[in-house]
């Protein structure tokens, strides 16, 4: 009878809250971003916090850090592994250097044409499992995926399609991005962000990768490079919500539950409010009469594509989770009729 009263009490508790673990006890955790404090993408990731700190009645509560507070950008798969933050927030091709497949995964250049096609990939196409896979070798576990959405591309010079970027100086980060860029006849040339806007405004370069076009047409980028590319072509990161592998499985099942939940409303929350500011972003531009937005048709991506498809095989061969990633990529887009 004690039995039984004790897994029916259990049962309600479960039923009309937390579990008794977690009501026992509150739950705090510190997570590190990729982002500055004062950046949009930050605040999303902060309302996250928020939501879950709402959801759990004040028993889960997430700290976020900014970029840099704790550990630098590229430093915190290594902190949560080992202790010293419990979760991050962070575009997975950080971690490139550990395993290129993280790489491949994160920002398979030329692949998306839109947010809902990674989403798709990752969460029903094979990508979760992988992301699981690698950050698990880590001591990582994987909760959810987000992103800022599709970048656009800043231009002084219309780009109408793959043969327009021929011989163009492309600011890009080094690394599979830049090479594509090279393969399709553009000269890319390696700068950091801080660097972007004089570069163009002098002429040093004829055209970036930054950001989503929003933030460019903030930051007055479409001004001094009047021809931006939108919807972009080329850059959409998949940005990764993990924790701690032993935090995490120390869990109660439906904290669990509740963490992959609202991540997933953090990720449409922040997907929708960027793709709104964009929106608001291009009327903007159009009626300023001075930019002139180009956008691609779909036989322009998938040739671009096609190149980025070789530097995707290239990839592959540096480690078998590349490959893994590769194969898993490559039939998703097959299948979906985008290779």
């Amino acid at each position: 009878m004690r039995h039984f009263l004790f897994n029916t009490a259990a049962t309600l508790v479960t039923v009309f809250g937390l579990t008794t673990a977690a009501l026992a006890q509150e739950l705090s955790f510190r997570f590190q971003s990729s982002d500055p404090a004062g950046s949009p993408n930050f605040q999303y990731q902060k309302d996250w916090t928020d939501l879950v700190a709402k959801r759990s009645d004040g028993k889960v509560k997430i700290e976020l850090l900014p970029v840099g507070t704790v550990v630098e950008y590229n430093e915190t798969l290594d902190a949560v592994a080992g202790g010293i933050l419990d979760g991050q927030i962070c575009d997975s091709s950080y971690w490139a250097g550990k395993d290129p497949a993280f790489g491949l995964i994160s920002n398979p250049v030329g692949a998306w044409s839109d947010p809902a096609q990674m989403i798709d990939f990752v969460e029903n196409g094979g990508g979760k499992e992988i992301m699981q896979e690698l950050l698990g070798s880590y001591g990582l576990h994987f909760i959810g995926v987000t992103t800022p959405g599709l970048e656009a591309f800043v231009s002084r010079v219309p780009l109408n399609g793959v043969a327009d970027l021929k011989g163009v100086k492309i600011r890009s980060p080094e690394g599979p991005i830049a090479n594509v860029f090279a393969a399709a006849g553009a000269s890319p040339v390696n700068l950091p962000a801080s660097e972007v806007y004089t570069s163009l405004d002098k002429g040093v370069v004829d055209a970036a990768d930054y950001s989503v076009f929003s933030v460019n047409q903030q930051l007055g980028l479409n001004k001094i490079a009047p021809h931006p590319v939108y919807p972009g072509f080329h850059s959409l990161p998949l940005v990764e919500v993990s924790m701690n592998k032993e935090k995490w499985e120390a869990l109660p099942d439906d904290v669990k539950s509740m963490l992959q939940e609202t991540v997933k409303e953090f990720q449409q929350a922040q997907i929708n409010g960027l793709k709104k500011a964009d929106l608001a972003a291009v009327e903007e531009a159009k009626a300023s009469g001075a930019i002139t937005i180009h956008n691609w048709p779909p036989e322009e991506r998938a040739k671009f594509r096609k190149i980025a498809v070789a530097e995707w095989s290239r990839l592959a061969t540096k480690s078998p989770m590349s490959q893994k990633v590769f194969d898993t990529l490559t039939t998703y887009l097959k299948n979906k009729d985008l290779l």
